[in-house]
């Protein structure tokens, strides 16, 4: 065998070419990728903490109210304006690319653009339609925000489904680095310029601002994702399948709806049983609990789309392996970063004040129910990406309104304790289900212990 070159390092050539192919199977391996997904929605986090006390700093508490109350609108309509296609894209473009069906992969990407900006304009216009009759709604301090949020709906319904489309193909940070870091950062610039130029620090400015900030960051990401996409798929016809895409599409995006409402559920309905103090105390908690939180969602942003794709391949036992490897790391991955954040809760509590370590058991309960549903593993992946999002938006639907129901229960019993108590229960028995259901669908064992495997239903 001829001898390797050596180089002026005096290492040979074939040994940095090795050490090169490994470098570059890391980086793509799942765990390599959520690991940078999980860093980017902390940066995330913080930036998002960054700007709501430079808004509420700046415009008072008043003025803050309103710009949460429209935001939280824009949230809300603008996922629910892409019908699911957002989702849909992880299971449907890595399928069709396993299988050929290229025409179908630029059916879906165009349609879905189509829709998902069609769709916020449609909601924005109906929401409109909705509030004009109630003519003090509009006349009073929320009409301006109110009109401007109208237009930012669709450009935040269009970028989360790029978001959806760059998850498909492998690329989570450039799914989620334009709408989780670019945009809070372009939002906190805008708004600091716009102030400093002589506008009012008031709500409409601030929503304005989010307006800049998501078409610039939307923009940025459509361009990114088109040159990428050029790169590795041909031009060519286009094919709708809107029957197919939609039967599975509409479910998931009622689906998402219902899991986002886990997210505020406790807290609208503390708002209208405990005193306002109480209700500071528990959302404090919960910002500092969606750390856990994120390490789910950077497993999913960069292992869902391959269970699509190993099953259009038809690769069952690389499939199973998936799931397994994906429940084993994300409950290690949940529990590790959920002790984590107990330890240091009472520091992480006292920057919001004084009183507010007074909610430390409030957090450690609703960690303990998120690191509990890690148990059950990916079931929920497992149903969107492979058929079953029916029963997944059911369960979801079934356990938001068991955790709203608890909550009425325990609230006048416990306080913001058992607020908690009813979402970390409803939490993990959603886990539960939905593995038993994963199971029974298609004979994929989810939890990171138990279920014997079973032969798919297909």
């Amino acid at each position: 065998m001829a001898a390797d070159k050596v180089i002026a390092g005096g290492l040979p050539t074939s040994f940095l070419d090795t050490l090169l192919v490994r470098a570059r199977a890391l980086r793509a391996t799942a765990a390599v990728s959520a690991l940078g997904v999980f860093a980017v929605r902390i940066g995330a986090a913080g930036f998002a903490y960054g700007a709501q006390v430079l808004m509420a700093r700046m415009m008072g508490g008043a003025e803050y109210g309103i710009f949460a109350t429209i935001w939280v609108w824009i949230a809300i309509l603008g996922h629910t304006a892409t019908f699911g296609l957002s989702q849909g894209a992880c299971r449907f473009l890595p399928a069709d690319q396993a299988t050929g069906r290229l025409d179908s992969v630029r059916g879906f990407l165009f349609g879905g653009a189509l829709v998902s900006l069609g769709g916020g304009l449609a909601l924005s216009l109906g929401g409109l339609a909705v509030a004009f009759p109630q003519g003090g709604l509009l006349a009073g301090p929320y009409g301006t925000p109110i009109f401007v949020a109208a237009v930012v709906v669709p450009l935040f319904a269009f970028q989360d489904y790029l978001e959806g489309v760059a998850r498909s193909q492998g690329w989570p940070l450039l799914a989620i680095a334009p709408p989780y870091l670019l945009r809070q950062a372009l939002i906190m610039l805008a708004m600091i310029g716009a102030v400093l130029a002589g506008a009012p620090a008031e709500a409409w400015v601030a929503i304005a601002c989010t307006l800049a900030a998501t078409g610039l960051a939307a923009a940025v990401q459509a361009g990114l994702l088109l040159a990428r996409l050029r790169r590795h798929l041909p031009a060519g016809p286009r094919h709708y399948r809107w029957r197919l895409w939609l039967t599975a599409c509409l479910p998931i995006a009622a689906g998402d709806l219902a899991a986002s409402a886990f997210g505020f559920v406790d807290v609208v309905i503390l708002g209208f049983l405990a005193a306002p103090e109480a209700v500071g105390l528990y959302f404090a908690a919960t910002r500092i609990q969606q750390f856990v939180a994120f390490v789910h969602y950077a497993a999913s942003a960069t292992t869902a789309q391959r269970l699509a794709a190993a099953r259009a391949r038809g690769d069952e036992a690389g499939l199973a392996h998936l799931v397994r490897m994906q429940a084993r790391w994300t409950f290690l991955a949940t529990a590790g970063v959920g002790l984590a954040i107990v330890a240091v809760s009472p520091l992480l509590l006292g920057l919001f004040g004084e009183g507010f370590r007074a909610s430390l058991p409030v957090l450690a309960i609703l960690v303990a129910g998120s690191v509990a549903a890690s148990l059950f593993g990916p079931a929920e992946d497992v149903l969107t990406m492979l058929g079953g999002e029916r029963l997944c938006a059911g369960v979801t639907l079934a356990m938001l309104v068991l955790a709203a129901g608890l909550c009425l229960a325990l609230v006048p019993w416990l306080g913001v304790v058992g607020a908690a108590i009813a979402v970390a229960l409803a939490t993990t028995l959603r886990g539960l289900i939905l593995a038993l259901g994963a199971r029974s669908l298609h004979g994929l064992s989810t939890p990171v212990v138990g279920f014997p495997q079973r032969s798919a239903a297909r």
